[in-house]
């Protein structure tokens, strides 16, 4: 048998771009037009890929739909000291509150450490996004949830929405940006912010390119999950935030498609090798759903 790789999940540096990380510190550098492909040995489950840098010590099965990848108890212990679960509320770090925008009436307000540059907004799949103020943490933490009140933009916008309008995204970059310029004007305009906090102008950044989807056919659908004997080999088109692009062939050959891969869905399981040349999906596939088409829940 091939010798098996357990990945580790997609991680974006805003200097080289996005690279798959393999349990033991492997990586491997995503270019569009390169070659992505992996199989699933019949029989094997997922196994949870445990919290912080150590092994689950059950090795619980999880779930093949979650995009965790880890059991309940793991799972705890990796939020606990989280800067999302306000875990360490005396952190001394800078950080960004930023407004992003990843389609038509999808915006979020959020924020990240200065340290990390983009790299936040760029592992979120963010398609524009302005920096709105800088400050401690718990003034970035304050200043985010009056925005999120007074502008009723939420914290968090689904994966699946945001997959689902990147086949429709304005092709112009100043349409991309004016949602969030009318949105940044208006928090700019609101009163309680903190005092400790230094508000930024506005100064858009567009991932359009960053992430291929400039040139990339839009995708029909995402892949639901793994499963064991499953498959999946395809032609990297695009990378946005953790999902991986592909244009690939359905097991019954009908013509090449391009289908979104969300790559937390690969943690906790045994991959080998595909067969060279192959261009296949036998993986389930859910069809994204759009304006006055009738439901499909298969693809392949």
């Amino acid at each position: 048998m091939a010798q098996a790789w357990k990945c580790a999940g997609l991680r974006w540096s805003a200097g080289s771009g996005p690279s798959l990380v393999w349990e033991r510190g492997r990586s491997s550098p995503l270019t569009p037009g390169g070659r992505v492909a992996f199989a699933l040995p019949a029989g094997e489950g997922r196994r949870c890929g445990g919290a912080r840098g150590h092994p689950c010590p059950v090795r619980a099965a999880v779930p093949a739909r979650g995009t965790g990848g880890r059991c309940e108890e793991c799972a705890r212990l990796d939020r606990a000291h989280s800067v999302a679960a306000d875990g360490i509320a005396d952190d001394p770090r800078p950080y960004h509150v930023y407004l992003a925008w990843f389609g038509p009436g999808m915006v979020k307000v959020g924020i990240t450490a200065v340290e990390r540059g983009d790299a936040r907004l760029l592992e979120q799949g963010a398609v524009c996004f302005s920096r709105f103020g800088t400050g401690p943490l718990m003034a970035a933490r304050r200043t985010e949830e009056v925005l999120r009140t007074a502008l009723r933009v939420p914290d968090r916008v689904p994966y699946g929405d945001k997959r689902a309008v990147r086949g429709d995204l304005p092709g112009d970059e100043a349409a991309r940006a004016a949602e969030l310029a009318e949105l940044h004007a208006r928090a700019l305009a609101l009163g309680g912010l903190p005092d400790s906090l230094t508000p930024e102008p506005f100064r858009p950044v567009d991932h359009l390119r960053v992430f291929g989807l400039a040139s990339a056919p839009a995708a029909v659908g995402e892949v639901t999950e793994l499963v064991p004997g499953g498959a999946l080999a395809g032609e990297l088109v695009a990378v946005a935030g953790p999902d991986l692009h592909l244009a690939v062939e359905g097991a019954d050959g009908g013509g090449s498609h391009v289908v979104v891969l969300d790559t937390r869905l690969m943690t906790g399981w045994d991959l080998v090798p595909a067969p060279a040349a192959e261009t296949r999906l036998t993986l389930p596939v859910r069809r994204f759903r759009r304006e006055g088409a009738g439901r499909q829940d298969g693809l392949f």
